[in-house]
């Protein structure tokens, strides 16, 4: 179920919001809570199985493994051998299913063509959402380990961390010590509820209104080059941007509206994104960008391998092991090892050269990191390898039917207010407007009353982290 649907906007969400604040109304208030918990987890669960009926049965297999090797984990705490012996059986099963559906096919088929082999592959859909949704399973776990937050006896409480619908299927990937005490002890507020709205039409506005827009673009100009069509240097550069834009865009609104949700829910989920495209390096980039995943590779992964303790080429050994497997939870194909790969080199680089950086020096900094962030997004969104090298070398011109085209100022001119507006929101000047807060407002409900005329039309509406 998409957020930015009729189904969930006229029917879901305002069912869950009455269901949510009316039930429990005469109980206690620990018991309200209990019942107000019970109303958002069963949501959750509906809201999932409409998209996936039978992996919703996944999801629950997932919460109740993940609430009992939690409680294993923290009563064999006095027990270091045994207390491991379930940490990793648990990273096992976890793994073991993100493996089975989302990577094994790709295996077969690699082991299919390197090793001659004529193994059938599996064949098994990818369930929504099931990169997110395990990596929260592995981070209450992981959290119960470290003693960073106490083993939950109630299973429905590890059911609502994990597949809560705000941030089931796209994120944020929550952590769980940030998020144990507002599951139980939380608190609405009228200001809470206000702000999360606003919020949540942000979220609706950037994605209908220019991540879908900028989408019709990218796929319409990479779809060309995938049918082994010759396009221009410009059209090719013009569908990298569009992507670029497109990919901001939708995972951010998406972000927006799960942070808004939560707040009227009374949840305060961290930020995800911090206008990324302002960055003046690599580094700086990846510090704005998916903070959450970024976040989590670091206290999961980076630092428990070391970090940059050890020395220089332990400390790179360990990025290289991070931005690996960074590109495969992204997706199963050898351009998302490459994507992930491409940032470790340059993020190595900078890592020899001083981070603070003023004047013509910041300048060529913003320039060279869209830069490297446009290629990397060109690898990112083509289908194979082979796609990706046809459209970057029609990016530098090898092989381009021309350098420009009519058909790149025909596209320009019809909508150059959308590739305008989607470059300037894509820098902090939303945060200017919203200082007059009486123009923000009406500006956001004009915008809403808009997207929701795309919506109720069932306009062209993708959603890339769907595949995540």
């Amino acid at each position: 179920m998409l957020f930015p649907s009729n189904v969930f906007l006229f029917c879901f969400l305002p069912v869950i919001l009455v269901l949510y604040y009316i039930v429990g109304s005469a109980e206690q208030s620990g018991k309200k809570r209990i019942w107000k918990n019970m109303v958002l987890f069963v949501g959750s669960i509906i809201f999932y199985a409409y998209g996936e009926k039978w992996y919703c049965l996944l999801l629950l297999i997932s919460i109740l493994w993940n609430w009992g090797m939690g409680l294993c984990i923290e009563r064999t705490c006095h027990q270091p051998k045994k207390q491991k012996i379930y940490l990793v059986l648990m990273l096992a099963v976890n793994l073991g299913i993100l493996f089975a559906y989302k990577y094994l096919d790709f295996v077969i088929a690699n082991l299919n063509r390197f090793m001659k082999t004529q193994i059938q592959p599996a064949g098994l859909a990818l369930p929504i959402g099931i990169s997110f949704f395990t990596f929260q399973a592995i981070s209450y776990c992981v959290d119960v380990y470290r003693k960073k937050a106490d083993a939950q006896k109630n299973p429905l409480y590890v059911g609502l961390y994990i597949g809560l619908f705000p941030q089931l299927i796209a994120g944020p990937i929550v952590r769980y010590e940030s998020i144990a005490l507002q599951i139980e002890k939380r608190k609405e507020t009228l200001d809470g509820f206000t702000e999360g709205v606003e919020r949540f039409l942000v979220g609706i506005c950037k994605k209908v209104l220019l991540a879908d827009i900028m989408a019709i673009f990218a796929d319409r100009i990479f779809n060309q080059v995938t049918a082994g069509e010759s396009i221009a240097v410009s059209m090719a550069w013009l569908g990298a941007i569009a992507y670029t834009l497109q990919i901001y865009y939708d995972f951010s609104a998406y972000s927006d509206m799960a942070i808004g949700l939560g707040k009227m829910f009374g949840f305060s989920f961290e930020e995800n994104f911090n206008y990324p495209y302002i960055s003046a390096s690599v580094t700086e980039f990846w510090r704005r960008w998916h903070i959450s995943l970024s976040t989590w590779f670091r206290d999961y992964v980076y630092i428990p391998l070391g970090g940059n303790r050890g020395g220089k080429w332990k400390t790179y050994r360990n990025l290289f092991v991070v931005w690996l497997l960074t590109g495969i939870w992204h997706g199963a194909g050898w351009n998302y090892v490459l994507w992930g790969l491409w940032y470790f080199v340059f993020l190595i680089i900078e890592k020899q050269m001083p981070e603070k950086r003023t004047g013509i020096l910041k300048v060529a900094g913003h320039v060279y990191t869209l830069f490297v962030v446009v290629i990397g997004w060109t690898l990112f969104r083509a289908p194979s390898l082979q796609i990706a090298a046809t459209y970057l070398k029609t990016m530098f011109g090898i092989g381009a039917e021309t350098v420009f085209s009519m058909t790149t100022l025909f596209y320009l001119k019809d909508n150059w207010m959308f590739f305008l507006c989607a470059i300037l929101f894509s820098v902090p000047i939303a945060e200017k407007i919203r200082k007059y807060k009486g123009i923000y407002q009406g500006l956001l409900a004009l915008l809403f009353l808009i997207s929701l005329i795309y919506i109720i039309k069932g306009s062209y509406s993708p959603f890339i982290y769907f595949s995540f």
